[in-house]
Order: structure tokens, then C-alpha cells, then sequence
């Protein structure tokens, strides 16, 4: 089995790399580095360091699984630079989908969606039927591409899963050379002003409440949706457990501090996981205090 796993070099997109080859996969990344680091390459995969719109057939060849990961994933920033992130979130998904419309080979294309989607919904739990309402140009993004994988993918008969994903964390998803480092994961950022000794730095009243997934977890969520013989539907990837930021802080046993709020950012995310439970069998197996220790664990090692 070969798979082209795009953004290949990011935080979660390295993490599905890993966990693909560890299930004897062989893979290409396509990456940029916009976003992402070498740091991250794993030595058994094959890279092509290049805009994902600027990829040709000839360059890649065809594939039994795509996973398409690549794009500008920070919410504040595309507020700013609403074109530039238009064009990596949505164009270059509609470009990596018609690559494949003549493909006889491709089981299965899996999109990473965004439960931003969702803005502040009136139902938490939140089921994927929920109301879609965005709150920012980078949740209507990837909506919108979300939605032309699903569309262009049944008009050319791509096999297309999407996954909403929650609030992603773990190893690697703090990368002081990123540009947009500072609209990581929370939890990333609190483990890295820790390290450096510095004091926590909390959003608003640290209130809002965020439900936190494991990268670990997304990654084999991702390896479920590509192996299943579903297609055409979207599933919610979160813990099924929200905690608030200032909770989060202090399992940290660090001081913080409070700064400005952010506009654009929902109050509440909790997911109803029960679809991909029922439909892919997959459950969230690391809890917030293990993922929190995953950091310190991975620092050992690396």
C-alpha cells in the first residue's frame, strides 16, 4: 500500500507519517514548509518539498490513499492574510482533487476538516448535523474545502472521507521557527513557556473551554477512515471531554498570567464522537494528563 500524505512535515501531518509507516505503508509528503520543519521527516518516507497546487501528475504518480493535510491552520491569522490562506486552504484542495479524477487506483482520499466549522454551536455535545456557522475566514476555508471533497468527490467518484478535527495537541505541535507559533495549540505553547521559564499566558478570562484530542489519536483516526470501506461522510475527531484554558494552566503547576482576549474564537468545542465510534470503531485512547506528559516523554527520546 502507498500513500501521499500532503503537509507531510507539520504537526499532525508528521504524525500521520509515522503512524502509516509503522502499518507498512509506503509514503510521499508533499511539503512546503510553510508550517512545517525537517525536524519532523521520518527517514523511511519520501519527500517533495513543493506547493501542493504546483505538484504534477508526472512528479507524483498515483497512489492507493491520499491524505491531504496541508494548509495555513491558524484562525487569527487569516483575519490578516484572508487570500493567502483562501488559496492554500481551498484552491490547493480543489487542485489536489482533480489530480485524482482519472485515478483507477485511489481507495480512499481523506480530508482534514476543522470543527471550526461549527463557531459557537447551540448543541455540545456537537453532532456533525450541527448548524455550520464560522467565525473566522480560516473555519469558512475549510468548510468550503471540506465541501468540494465531498461534492467533487462523488461527481468524479473519489472515494472521500473528511474528519473534523477538535483541538489537536502533542508532541511536535509547538515549532518556535513557525511563524504563526503563537495561535498554536494551547497546551503546546504552555509546555514551551514552561521549559523556557517563563509564565503561562492565558486568552480572555481562560474560561472558554476547548475539547483536546490526542495527535496520536487523530493519526490512527486517520489510518480508521482510510482502511474502512466508508466513504462520502464526514466524522467529528475530539476526546468527547472539554476542559477550560485556566484548568489546563494549572496542571501545569507554572504561574501564568492573563492577556487579551482573541475575537473569532469559539466559547465552547465538544464533540459527539458517537458516529465515528459506531461507523470506524475508533476511540480517543490518551487522556489530557498522559497527553501532557507525552511532551516531556518525546523531549526524552529526541
Amino acid at each position: 500500500m502507498n500513500a501521499l500524505v500532503t503537509g507531510g512535515l507539520g504537526f499532525i501531518g508528521s504524525h500521520v507519517v509515522d503512524f502509516l509507516i509503522a502499518n507498512s505503508f509506503d509514503v510521499t509528503v508533499i511539503d512546503n514548509l510553510s508550517t512545517g520543519t525537517k525536524a519532523n521527516k521520518n527517514s523511511r518516507a519520501e519527500y517533495i518539498f513543493k506547493n501542493v497546487e504546483d505538484v504534477t501528475p508526472n512528479e507524483i504518480g498515483d497512489f492507493d490513499y491520499v491524505f491531504h493535510l496541508a494548509a495555513l491552520p491558524r484562525i487569527q491569522p487569516s483575519f490578516t492574510a484572508p487570500e493567502e490562506h483562501e488559496f492554500a486552504n481551498v484552491i490547493a484542495t480543489i487542485r489536489l482533487l482533480e489530480l485524482f479524477k482519472e485515478s483507477k487506483r485511489l481507495k480512499k482520499f481523506v480530508y482534514s476538516a476543522s470543527s471550526a466549522c461549527y463557531g459557537n454551536p447551540a448543541i455540545t455535545p456537537t453532532p456533525e448535523t450541527e448548524q455550520i456557522a464560522p467565525l473566522s475566514p480560516y473555519a469558512l476555508q475549510k468548510y468550503a474545502a471540506e465541501q468540494y471533497c465531498l461534492i467533487l468527490g462523488e461527481r468524479n467518484q473519489i472515494p472521500v472521507v473528511t474528519l473534523r478535527y477538535f483541538n489537536a495537541y502533542g508532541p511536535r505541535s509547538f515549532n518556535p521557527n513557525n511563524k504563526f507559533n503563537a495561535y498554536t495549540s494551547v497546551i503546546g505553547i504552555f509546555h514551551h513557556q514552561k521549559m523556557n521559564g517563563e509564565k503561562l499566558t492565558i486568552t480572555g478570562n481562560g474560561l472558554q473551554e476547548r475539547d483536546f484530542v490526542h495527535v496520536k489519536d487523530i493519526a490512527n483516526a486517520n489510518f480508521l477512515a482510510a482502511t474502512s470501506g466508508l466513504s462520502n461522510r464526514m466524522y467529528n475527531v475530539g476526546f468527547g471531554k472539554c476542559f477550560s484554558i485556566l484548568d489546563i494552566a494549572k496542571k501545569f503547576n507554572h504561574p501564568y498570567i492573563f492577556i487579551p482576549e482573541r475575537k473569532g474564537e469559539a466559547k465552547i468545542t465538544l464533540a459527539d464522537i458517537s458516529k465515528i465510534k459506531t461507523e470506524l470503531g475508533w476511540i480517543p485512547e490518551i487522556n489530557l494528563e498522559e497527553g501532557i506528559q507525552s511532551y516531556a516523554d518525546y523531549e526524552k527520546v529526541n
